[in-house]
């Protein structure tokens, strides 16, 4: 048997780009036959909308309430929710799971990590980063980073990508790495939640918290992926226009060609 959860979701308590309630979307992954969700609004320096001139702790109640208003909902009928987040650096995003509202109140500091404060800091706490849509190219990214030392592992598929291209990519660079794939629908409204259109993981356990799924990213055991038939091609042609910086463990560029990378391998990183 197995499990299916979305993992990477938006509302519009707290990412500026979404336009649905955390509680819009309960019925239709539940209608889709999802056991869970992940909600992952913009975190303090992506597309965030709560003001970050607010007191540390307002901000992070303010950032907590499109999660509560999901989970609220997904108890009443029987959906599990769980937390995460969504950061941004130069225009690549990453993933956050394994901390709670809790820590963050007593950890002000987050809002200011590079990326391997990001990563070694979310370890040391039990949790796990995963880079988001790592080769997505759009009008407000000039370079793709890819944080090749400091995350666990690669979303492979994301459901918001404009071309094929992007997820083929994420999945050779992933294979490269070593690291386990995942899919999100990185989905920003409800209305989007249909058959055929959602994103997301196999698991074969139903997750408790979000430290079941933290352990299976970490643990490389995601069962498989969920990806409608002809939303995403993980295996098709690899193109990418910009330029590329790959960064290691220090999170410093390794000014590498990409194509020479992929093609030697990890050990040029780990």
């Amino acid at each position: 048997m197995s499990y299916l959860y979305e993992t990477h979701l938006h509302t519009v308590q707290a990412s500026s780009c979404a336009v649905s309630y955390g509680r819009d979307y309960i019925r239709r992954y539940q209608s889709l036959g999802y056991a869970g969700i992940i909600i992952t609004d913009h975190f303090y320096n992506g597309n965030s909308s709560i003001r970050r001139n607010l007191p540390w702790p307002t901000w992070v109640d303010r950032f907590y309430q499109g999660y509560e208003d999901a989970w609220n909902e997904g108890t009443k009928r029987g959906l599990d929710v769980f937390f995460g987040w969504e950061e941004t650096f130069d225009g690549d995003d990453y993933l956050v799971y394994g901390l709670d509202k809790e820590w963050l109140l007593e950890h002000p500091e987050a809002a200011h990590w590079t990326r391997r404060e990001q990563y070694e800091t979310v370890r040391r706490y039990g949790g796990c980063v995963v880079q988001a849509h790592p080769f997505r190219q759009h009008y407000y990214i000039e370079t793709v980073h890819l944080s090749a030392g400091c995350v666990d592992g690669v979303e492979a598929a994301n459901a918001g990508n404009h071309s094929q291209s992007y997820d083929a990519l994420a999945m050779r660079y992933a294979e490269r790495l070593g690291l386990p794939v995942a899919a999100g629908s990185d989905i920003h409204s409800a209305e989007d939640v249909q058959q055929g259109e959602v994103f997301g993981v196999y698991l074969d356990k139903k997750m408790n918290s979000i430290q079941d799924y933290v352990k299976a990213i970490r643990e490389h055991t995601i069962l498989g992926l969920h990806i409608p038939p002809g939303r995403c091609d993980c295996y098709g042609s690899e193109t990418v226009s910009l330029p590329v910086d790959i960064r290691d463990a220090e999170d410093r560029s390794t000014h590498r060609d990409l194509w020479d990378f992929l093609e030697e391998g990890k050990k040029h990183i780990r």
